[in-house]
């Protein structure tokens, strides 16, 4: 196992190219076996959940080739099996996106139990809730059995806007007979991504962007030639870098229209930005301080469904908060656990009140020092990231393959801006 060596206090300073959006590519990555001929997917971030789903994929029996840097090759003329192989099924929660594919094109799939991110109880009900309203029969006995004899569109209400959900159910509704609207559907930029790629291959969805959707069923998909959209939670975390280490950062292919909400909620404690085309330019010495609200109250930021603010940028925004001058109220309200990695900082010399298990009180600024630290999942373990860059003294973060599954070279990228980080062994 690996750790990362981070000695703080330095800003960062440089260009930067944002990646492609990560729960973009493994949607569309799942998606390549509605067809059996060839896709090509541009802008794929090179990471350890990306690599999973591959090697899934070539357990089903895909043809997988790597033709440039990130832009992949897949083609699988004929699905080996339905069952969704247990080993790497078991390191990512992304596997249960296989299901929809799988069962809409064999009839059936057999699925493990995901894995992923502790980060509080994540149901999985509303996935299985919609293959049965497609017409599917759902069978629980340690794994997932799913099987249909025939899909049938149908008008159906999600119980939640989950996102994979809504992704699972896209996808076995587009060969699905007749029109199927989905309501209360989950509207992400990644949903997105993945709509267009499947109209690019000839499925017809409508209302792409939207809560409700509307797929006409089709019996045969095409192949394609897709490109992901910037990963709009990478570009969250680095501004919160720069900001954090008084930095200067541009940030390319950036796609500032996702971050509207973001803006505003880094708005909160001080931080801005510049956009020209699809470049942020974060300037250097901001002043960091929280703006009270029109009644002098303490302002609040609390993550929600899409367009709200991402639920994956509380963990960042709690970091960033802890160095900015006043106190704000952080609600993360859609994962129970995800505030548990405070601790962490709290034990940094960060002021912080963890109220419940969503809820944090903030107050700074407060100069963190730097620590022994352990990543629990991908989004903390990059906060302890900008924590520890902005420590002073020097820290260690462990269990650093949680960071890795979601940001592409962080340390090499992160060294180009200044940074004074290492990879070593343990």
């Amino acid at each position: 196992m690996n750790k990362y060596l981070i000695d703080g206090s330095f800003p960062i300073n440089g260009k930067i190219k944002a990646s492609g959006n990560k729960n973009a590519a493994l949607p569309c990555i799942a998606a390549t076996l509605l067809t059996d001929e060839e896709v090509i997917l541009r802008n794929i971030p090179e990471i350890e959940d990306v690599m999973v789903m591959f090697e899934i994929l070539k357990g089903l029996g895909a043809e997988v080739r790597k033709k440039g840097r990130g832009i992949w090759s897949v083609k699988i003329q004929d699905i080996k099996t339905h069952e969704i192989p247990q080993e790497h099924a078991k390191n990512i929660r992304a596997s249960i996106l296989f299901a929809g594919p799988v069962l809409a094109r064999l009839g059936k799939v057999l699925l493990p139990p995901p894995g992923g991110d502790v980060i509080g109880r994540r149901r999985l009900d509303t996935h299985f809730l919609a293959f049965t309203d497609l017409g599917a029969r759902v069978e629980v006995d340690g794994q997932f059995k799913i099987t249909a004899n025939k899909l049938v569109g149908v008008d159906m209400f999600l119980d939640e806007a989950s996102v994979t959900a809504t992704e699972n159910a896209i996808m076995a509704a587009v060969f699905a007979e007749g029109q199927t609207t989905i309501q209360n559907a989950a509207s992400e930029p990644h949903v997105q991504d993945l709509c267009r790629m499947l109209n690019s291959m000839g499925a017809k969805i409508s209302g792409v962007g939207s809560n409700i959707l509307t797929i006409i069923g089709t019996k045969k998909l095409s192949g394609t030639d897709f490109t992901i959209g910037p990963d709009f939670m990478e570009v969250g975390s680095f501004i919160g870098l720069a900001a954090v280490t008084r930095g200067e950062l541009e940030i390319e292919d950036a796609g500032p229209e996702n971050l509207r909400m973001t803006k505003i909620a880094f708005g909160k404690i001080g931080i801005h930005w510049e956009t020209d085309g699809s470049t942020i330019r974060v300037p250097p010495g901001q002043i960091l301080k929280v703006v009270s609200e029109m009644d002098g109250g303490i302002p609040k930021i609390d993550d929600a469904p899409w367009p709200g603010f991402p639920p994956d940028l509380t963990s960042i925004i709690t970091v960033v908060a802890t160095q900015v001058e006043g106190t704000i109220l952080i609600h993360e309200k859609m994962f129970e656990s995800r505030m548990f990695f405070v601790d962490k900082l709290i034990s940094m010399g960060a002021r912080i009140i963890l109220c419940d298990p969503h809820r944090v009180v903030v107050t700074g600024p407060n100069r963190l020092k730097g620590s022994p630290l352990v990543s629990p999942d991908v989004r903390a373990g990059m906060a302890m990231v900008i924590a520890a860059l902005c420590a002073e003294g020097q820290s260690e973060i462990s269990n650093v393959y949680q960071i890795e599954r979601g940001y592409e070279d962080i340390v090499g990228r992160l060294q180009g801006l200044g940074a004074r980080i290492e990879q070593v062994e343990r």
